[in-house]
């Protein structure tokens, strides 16, 4: 494992006693066994496997350092395990929050990727993000503007935060902090149990770290 550094190290930046930073850890999943193969979205009952287990506890590991003051998540139950194991390395409990759950892909729920990719509509929502929405779902529109409302709302708390979540929220979450379009997330990878940092100061947000990967 790297050692740490950067905001992941130092998350709480004080000037003469005033907090002046607040970082935001955006905390994907761990791995489970239909990953890459079913477009699972809110599917009941999707859960960890044993190299998501493993890589959650090295995920936890790395969390510990940086002595969060709260620890949040989505509420699908891949989520909630890997929130979990943070919350027992790290003594803390874990708060649901429903503006990071998945986003809701409607009638696609479910299938595989294999059979979704013959269809134009699936097509269309992989090319245009910003102006298009799975059938009977939820848009990345909607998707981006919970997550972004939630994270300011964290502004006043102060402190180093985690929030473990999906690809899609914490990817939504990160392009509207790049100042990027929507139809820009083919740019912007989120692998399971990665970690993405966002840092609020003043009326400002940044991405200070992408896609930080945390060996198993």
């Amino acid at each position: 494992m790297k050692p740490v550094s950067g905001p992941i190290a130092s998350s709480l930046v004080t000037r003469k006693g005033t907090r002046v930073a607040t970082h935001i850890h955006l905390v994907r999943h761990g791995h489970h066994s239909l990953l890459h193969g079913v477009l699972c979205g809110r599917m009941p009952g999707v859960q960890l496997d044993e190299l998501g287990c493993r890589q959650m506890a090295a995920v936890a590991d790395r969390i510990s350092q940086i002595g969060p003051v709260a620890l949040q998540s989505s509420p699908q139950r891949r989520a909630l395990q890997s929130a979990g194991i943070v919350a027992e390395r790290c003594g803390l409990a874990v708060e649901v929050v429903s503006a990071f759950d998945e986003i809701d892909m409607g009638d696609w729920t479910g299938k595989e990727f294999s059979r979704l990719a013959l269809d134009e509509d699936w097509q269309r929502w992989n090319q245009r993000r910003g102006s298009s929405q799975p059938p009977g779902g939820e848009s990345m529109v909607a998707l981006q503007s919970r997550v972004v409302a939630h994270i300011e709302q964290l502004r006043a708390v102060g402190g180093p935060i985690v929030i473990v979540s999906h690809a899609e929220p914490i990817r939504a979450a990160v392009l509207h902090y790049l100042r990027r379009p929507l139809d820009d997330f083919h740019s912007v990878t989120v692998g399971p149990a990665s970690v993405s940092t966002i840092s609020l100061e003043g009326s400002r947000g940044r991405v200070a770290r992408l896609n930080g990967e945390v060996s198993a």
